[in-house]
C-alpha cells in the first residue's frame, strides 16, 4: 500500500511539471519536522495549489504528503521590492508510520517572491486535524523557499 501510494504521488508530480509555463510552477525545500520537497503550481493571480513530500528521523521516522488550495491576499504587507502575501488554505495530508494518518490541514502563512529572482520565501504554520484512524488535533509547521521556472 505504501509503495502504491508513494508511485501514485511521484506520477502525479512528474504530470503537474508539464503545465508549468511563465513562472508558475515552484519547487523547493520545506524545513521543519518533518523536513522535505515543496511544490506549487500558481491557478491565478491570487490562488495556489501547494504539495509536499516530507521525512522524519526522530521518533521512529515517517513519510507524508501533503496538499493544499491556498488563497493570498497581496494588499496586507506592503514591501519596496517583490511582493509579501498572508496566504491560507485548506488540504489534507496523510502521514505513513507504524499506522496510516489521514489529516485534515488549515496552513496559514507567509510568503515573499522576490522583484528579480524567482524565488519565493515562506513561513506557515498548519492547524490539523486527524480523522483516521482516530480523531486528534495537532499543529504543525515549516519554513522554506522555492524556485520558479
Amino acid at each position: 500500500m505504501k509503495k502504491a501510494a508513494l508511485m501514485l504521488i511521484i506520477l502525479g508530480c512528474l504530470a503537474g511539471l508539464s503545465f508549468g509555463r511563465n513562472g508558475n510552477i515552484g519547487l523547493g525545500l520545506i524545513f521543519g519536522e518533518p523536513t522535505g520537497l515543496s511544490g506549487k503550481l500558481w491557478t491565478g493571480k491570487t490562488t495556489a495549489f501547494d504539495a509536499g513530500a516530507a521525512w522524519s528521523f526522530v521518533s521512529g521516522g515517517f513519510f507524508q504528503v501533503h496538499g493544499d488550495f491556498l488563497f493570498h491576499n497581496f494588499d496586507i504587507f506592503k514591501v519596496d521590492k517583490g511582493k509579501m502575501a498572508l496566504y491560507y488554505g485548506f488540504g489534507g495530508r496523510v502521514k505513513l508510520a507504524d499506522q496510516t494518518i489521514v489529516s485534515v490541514r488549515v496552513p496559514i502563512g507567509i510568503s515573499y517572491q522576490f522583484e528579480k529572482t524567482a524565488i519565493e520565501l515562506f513561513l506557515e504554520v498548519v492547524p490539523m486535524l486527524d480523522i483516521v484512524p482516530a480523531t486528534e488535533v495537532g499543529i504543525g509547521g515549516g519554513a522554506g523557499f522555492r524556485y520558479y521556472f
